[in-house]
């Protein structure tokens, strides 16, 4: 019996090599692949106002263009399993980091269209590349998914810090088409060397003779009926939600608490390059625990608590927005590591990956939007605050099942 469940899970992985040696190729791919998964986005809200007096943007398109990215990670994020599992999952990424670079390219086109064109291929490229990149570290790097993952997270915080620190000075020195544009170089490195890895698989893994269609989907059933797996879900994506509201707003919330432009603008920067050393650091210490609940008590309090100050004392600001980098800066790499470490191989971390992300993008998507309907409404941040602050209760419910040790689909 145990061996034919093994056999039923390497059949349905994204790829069909679970817990193999990775390569230096992977590892660069991997890294590459890291790099390219957050500055596209971050590197928008900066220059937010430049782009609406550029391209005559009203109120309502500044917000779609801000939450359409990442409405994108949960649309997009369905499809990869299946994706990787027909085509490869080398492949797909290569496919998944075009979309990226043509993305990237496309929106620095004078026009309205080009920029809502070009940001829903690089939401959708990312998507692909977020749920895939949980099952290629289960998959190649089944004995340090804590230490690869905290690489990952380190790199996607570092890029994302440096796009939205970068945007303003580069906007303002070249025009905001080059400071968007910026971002191609990595795309492209990282699109070829995934493309050099697919070719490769295909040279060295002729196609199975048993299409993968036929096999039951017995394991996607189990982890949509886990109440674990929609905990893990539920918490990655009240995780998101406060990151991308705090990504999308904090100038704006700097700027009306008296604070200079450049200023406020730096404030999320620094808030985002707090976060990087954490992202190394909890992946790493999650997964060498056997208990992830006072990580995730502790990650919830930081974030709490630097809402508070935000709220009771904004003239301490900056203060808070680095306690605030602290608890972002840990809470999305915690979820994203617990996708690998409570799935038991590599075809259900790809499941899992793709079930949390859906959701918890889709949710984390509505946030940038409903947080500033809630700021016209009342005509104060004090509310949208308060809101976030709620949203901790929750996370922290859900954070301490997905937290518990366990696997999906275990009975």
């Amino acid at each position: 019996m145990p061996s034919t469940t093994r056999t039923r899970r390497t059949r349905t992985a994204p790829d069909p090599r679970p817990g193999r040696r990775a390569d230096a190729l992977t590892l660069v791919g991997l890294i590459l692949l890291a790099l390219n998964l957050r500055a596209a986005i971050t590197g928008i809200p900066p220059v937010l106002t430049t782009l609406q007096a550029a391209l005559h943007l009203t109120g309502t398109q500044a917000g779609i263009l801000t939450t359409l990215p990442v409405l994108c990670l949960g649309v997009f994020a369905p499809v990869a399993p299946s994706l990787a599992r027909r085509a490869g999952t080398e492949a797909v990424l290569a496919g998944a980091l075009a979309l990226v670079l043509a993305g990237v390219l496309v929106r620095t086109l004078p026009t309205p269209a080009a920029l809502f064109t070009g940001t829903l291929l690089v939401g959708a490229g990312i998507a692909l590349g977020n749920v895939l990149m949980p099952a290629v570290i289960k998959r190649d790097f089944p004995d340090s998914v804590g230490t690869m993952t905290g690489l990952a997270m380190t790199l996607m915080a570092a890029t994302g810090a440096l796009a939205a620190g970068l945007a303003v000075p580069l906007s303002t020195a070249t025009g905001w088409r080059p400071a968007l544009a910026v971002w191609a170089a990595p795309a492209l490195a990282a699109a070829l060397t995934w493309a050099l890895l697919a070719a490769r698989r295909t040279r060295r893994q002729p196609p199975a003779t048993t299409p993968l269609a036929t096999v039951p989907p017995v394991p996607q059933t189990s982890v949509l009926h886990s109440p674990l797996a929609w905990a893990v879900s539920a918490l990655l994506g009240l995780v998101s939600l406060c990151f991308y509201v705090l990504v999308a707003w904090t100038p704006q919330i700097m700027s009306d608490e008296g604070y200079p432009t450049a200023e406020a603008g730096a404030m999320t920067s620094v808030m985002l390059t707090i976060g990087i050393p954490f992202g190394l650091a909890v992946p790493v210490a999650a997964a060498r625990a056997a208990d992830q609940r006072p990580l995730v008590v502790t990650v919830i309090a930081l974030k709490a608590a630097g809402l508070t100050g935000i709220l009771l004392a904004p003239q301490d600001a900056w203060a808070w927005t680095g306690v605030l980098g602290a608890g972002i800066g840990a809470g999305f790499p915690l979820a994203m590591t617990l996708l690998g470490l409570r799935s038991p191989d590599p075809a259900t971390a790809a499941r899992l990956s793709a079930m949390a992300q859906t959701g918890g993008y889709l949710l984390a998507g509505c946030g940038p939007a409903a947080f500033g309907l809630l700021h016209t409404l009342t005509g104060s941040w004090n509310t949208p605050i308060l809101v976030l602050i709620a949203c901790t209760v929750p996370e922290l419910l859900v954070g301490l099942v997905a937290g518990r040790p366990g696997f999906v689909g275990a009975r």
